[in-house]
């Protein structure tokens, strides 16, 4: 197989073995890829592989269609389309993945929007539900609304009926995240528009004062990106006085087990909404898989609402 690969600091496209599904594992036909922040921090050396993961092949999301069973698969069978989180070689035209960290992918979803749900969604839906507790008629405020992340947390929290204030510091993006329904504002002075009983943030460790003073009694804050820092000074006085609380995590590292219960999460409560049309993967743009040097480029520059996907 070819595959996007980390070779000296940059992206090749370049010839790997095919890979083998073992045990319980299915080898799935990639026809989509979405980008994401960590493939960037990987390729720059800053965020290694999990053990059992390809170092050098990029992607923690796929969407394809199987292609091979390793022994005791049950649940899918050749063809089906599915899609799915993995540790990494996502970008790749094939890749093995645990039948139980697969979703299937509604019929009316298409691949490019397929390569594109699965981080952003699980992760969005993990945190502000299965850490954050949000709850119907709660306050929601999203920092960096209009990333992959951040929109599928919008859409999220309005679809379980909270009332979701959303922060985007481009202002040529803001009427489109708006569409989703959200309230949104900038990021500066976003705390005139709380108190909130979560935050979800996404932009990093310069939020974190603002957000600790914006929350209401009880709130809670998850942390679930840096990309603007991730050092915070923070006021342990308030943070008490609130009864608050700040949690943080990641999903690449987790174990099998954990993974699968993400997945059986989003399987019970996302795709639903998404086979509904209640959520949408907005996809800023897509590049053939070869071109993905061209893509992350396009990632880096930021200004995008939603995601950017390599396909087949």
């Amino acid at each position: 197989m070819y595959a996007v690969t980390i070779a000296d600091g940059a992206l090749r496209w370049s010839e790997h073995p095919d890979p083998v599904p073992g045990a319980g594992e299915v080898l799935v036909k990639v026809m989509a890829a979405g980008i994401n922040g960590a493939d960037r921090f990987q390729l720059m050396g800053l965020y290694p592989a999990p053990p059992g993961s390809p170092a050098d092949i990029p992607g923690l999301e796929l969407a394809g269609e199987v292609a091979a069973l390793g022994p005791g698969v049950e649940r899918f069978g050749i063809g089906d389309r599915v899609m799915a989180i993995v540790g990494g070689g996502g970008q790749a035209e094939l890749c093995v993945v645990h039948e139980r960290h697969l979703l299937p992918i509604p019929e009316s979803v298409d691949w490019a929007a397929a390569g594109g749900f699965a981080e952003a969604f699980t992760t969005a839906h993990d945190a502000l539900f299965g850490q954050a507790e949000l709850a119907v008629g709660e306050r929601l405020c999203v920092h960096g609304a209009a990333g992959g992340v951040g929109i599928a947390a919008v859409q999220l929290g309005i679809a379980a009926g909270a009332s979701v204030v959303a922060t985007v510091r481009n202002e040529a993006l803001r009427d489109q995240v708006a569409a989703f329904g959200p309230t949104v504002v900038a990021p500066d002075g976003f705390g005139e528009h709380g108190p909130f009983d979560v935050v979800l943030e996404l932009i990093g460790g310069s939020n974190i004062g603002d957000d600790v003073r914006s929350l209401a009694t009880g709130g809670r804050i998850a942390v679930i990106g840096t990309g603007a820092g991730a050092k915070a000074e923070l006021n342990l006085l308030e943070l008490m006085g609130k009864r608050g609380r700040i949690h943080g995590s990641t999903l690449r590292a987790r174990n099998l087990e954990d993974k699968a219960l993400a997945a059986r999460g989003v399987e019970k409560h996302v795709l639903p909404l998404l086979a509904a049309g209640t959520v949408t993967v907005p996809v800023e743009a897509t590049y053939p898989m070869a071109e993905a040097a061209q893509a992350y480029e396009h990632f880096a520059a930021g200004g995008k609402l939603g995601k950017i996907v390599l396909v087949a």
